[in-house]
């Protein structure tokens, strides 16, 4: 039985991150950048991630498949299964990759983008074959974080979606299909709610960056990882549940405590502040530290999430369960 490839088009953090999680979980992968750093941080992604995804795992992971870098983007994209475009976010430039792509792709294989913010739409505009193309937005390091956002328009092949959540599933994450195209999807406009009302906190000399960091890490950011928003305020009900929740906190909403539908001029003092501010809070570590510790602290809760077998520890248990079902399969 052949390995699965996939083509990685875009070497960078989010490049790196795929390129990580299909390798790790026995796929080919074949990366195409045109950037002379892109061997060298494709390197440094996967030292880190032989380091911590195994850790999560309690059966054995496959075995690693195979790493190339491809010379010509024709030559990352033939015959391949999958392909994940993460190119700098130009819709001009993805459009032009896009083509490339579908020039030599098998019109068989999936065609997923890490866009963080364009909808499919967008993206299949003038496209060869826009029913092979969908969203398919991770989140950093891709190699750990289970979730990705399986974003298809009207023009997307249905066979394309359900073949897309089943491939990526099978290497351990979270498709999550959104309802409906919306720009930014659906994580990251949660999290652009919390980032400007922490720009307005940091302007208005309320907190550090610090300080909010130490507010969700050590407070909400705890409940998050397990529960989530609704799940928590559930229970935060108590024994009425939900409905007593929104009766007790909803005229809250009311109250001008946010200002989510204004953001503050990022000016140069701000942006000043807030790199300062930073700085000074991890500026004694490298980047490479920082991530060994995300990924370490990362590994601790969720494998404390395993023994649960609740939210990302579920997933993980389940995934151990695929891992062994297809080692015996393979071994008979």
């Amino acid at each position: 039985m052949s390995n699965r490839t996939a083509a990685i088009i875009g070497g960078g953090v989010i490049g790196g991150g795929w390129a990580a999680r299909f390798l790790l979980n026995g796929w080919d992968v074949r990366v195409f950048d045109p950037s002379a750093e892109a061997e060298r941080q494709i390197g440094e992604v996967l030292d880190n991630a032989r380091v911590s995804l195994p850790q999560l795992a309690d059966v054995p992971m496959p075995a690693e498949g195979r790493l190339s870098f491809a010379g010509e983007l024709a030559a990352a994209v033939e015959g391949v299964d999958w392909i994940q475009e993460s190119v700098p976010e130009r819709l001009e430039l993805k459009h032009t990759v896009f083509r490339q792509i579908q020039e030599y792709a098998p019109a068989t294989a999936v065609l997923g983008s890490s866009t963080s913010g364009y909808t499919p739409t967008a993206l299949q505009e003038n496209a060869t074959n826009p029913g092979q193309m969908l969203v398919a937005h991770p989140f950093n390091p891709v190699y750990l974080l289970p979730l990705v956002e399986v974003v298809a328009s009207a023009a997307t092949n249905v066979a394309t979606v359900d073949t897309a959540c089943d491939l990526l599933t099978s290497i351990g994450m979270k498709p999550l299909k959104v309802r409906k195209e919306i720009d930014a999807h659906i994580a990251d406009r949660l999290l652009e709610a919390v980032w400007r009302e922490g720009l307005w906190l940091i302007k208005d000399g309320v907190a550090t960056t610090e300080e909010l960091d130490d507010a969700i890490r050590y407070g909400f950011g705890l409940r998050w990882a397990q529960m989530g928003l609704f799940e928590t305020y559930r229970v935060a009900g108590g024994e009425a549940g939900m409905a007593h929740f929104i009766e007790q906190f909803g005229p809250c909403l009311q109250w001008p405590w946010t200002k989510l539908t204004d953001v503050p001029e990022l000016t140069d003092e701000l942006v000043h502040t807030i790199a300062s501010q930073s700085d000074e809070q991890s500026g004694m570590y490298s980047i490479r530290e920082l991530e060994r510790i995300r990924d370490d602290n990362l590994v601790a809760m969720m494998r404390g999430l395993k023994k649960t077998n609740w939210g990302a520890g579920r997933l993980l248990n389940e995934h151990d369960q695929r891992l062994t079902d297809t080692i015996n399969w393979t071994d008979h």
